[in-house]
Parts: structure tokens; sequence; C-alpha cells
């Protein structure tokens, strides 16, 4: 079964002066987020951007990713804790993004764990959504 899910945004003036605000989605529970040029294009800590949004949808699709994965081969992890970096460079656009995952994998060994993040990386819908970000980096290992 397909489902949809919606996001609304309101921008305001031009690229560099305006500013926008997404004002709905679907769900409601992003809530309401100021967006700007300046968010996308600095380190500015006080506003959401595009790229940090598509961090927190590649680390959340990659997750549920790895652990259907791991899981079909009988290996259900007790936790995994995922991360996803999005670099944007202004005039190129996203040019990467570096997923690290850390697992608690209990009776897996390294080299499988690897395997398997590799082919979440590879196959989530959000990383095919991606598939035109020039790098994709993956680091992957067991919780000790």
């Amino acid at each position: 079964m397909a489902t949809d899910r919606r996001a609304e945004v309101t921008w305001n003036g031009s690229l560099t002066e305006g500013s926008g605000r997404i004002t709905s989605t679907t769900t409601g529970k992003i809530g309401e987020q100021d967006v700007s040029w300046a968010a996308r294009s600095s380190d500015n800590a006080e506003l959401t951007s595009p790229e940090e949004l598509i961090a927190a949808a590649h680390a959340a699709c990659f997750s549920m990713a790895l652990s259907n994965g791991l899981a079909e081969e009988g290996n259900a992890p007790d936790e995994l804790r995922t991360s996803a970096t999005v670099t944007f460079q202004p005039g190129e656009g996203i040019t990467k993004i570096a997923l690290t995952v850390e697992g608690r994998v209990p009776g897996l060994e390294e080299d499988a764990f690897r395997q398997a993040a590799e082919d979440a990386k590879q196959n989530c819908p959000v990383s095919k959504a991606l598939a035109g970000v020039p790098e994709i980096t993956l680091d992957a290992k067991l919780a000790g």
C-alpha cells in the first residue's frame, strides 16, 4: 500500500534576504520550523535547513533497512545508533552524505554487520532517492 507524506512551507522574499517556515506536515510531529538561506550556508544553529531534514530522513530510513536486513538473516539488533551528516556546498548543492552506524547485534561478526550495513546503504528508499549525491560514505561497526 502506497503512502503519501506532505509538508507545507511558506517562503517570503528573495533567497538570501528572505526566510521561510515549515508550516505543517502530515503527522504534525515535526512541528513548525523556520528555515533560511543562512541556515543552509553557514553553521547557524538557530534554524533548520533542508539538509538537516534530509539527514534525519536518511538516518531513520537506513536504520530501518539495516534492522530489517539483520532480522531477516536471524540477527535482529538490540540497538542501532545511526547518524547522517549532509554536506551542502553553496553553488553545488549536496556534495556528500556520511552515514555512521554502531550496532549491538548479539551473535553477529563484524564483517557480516558491515555487509548488512552496506546493503542497507545501497537499498534503503532514501538512499535510492539521493542517488545523485556524488559521495555517500558509510562507517559501520559493532559496539564493543
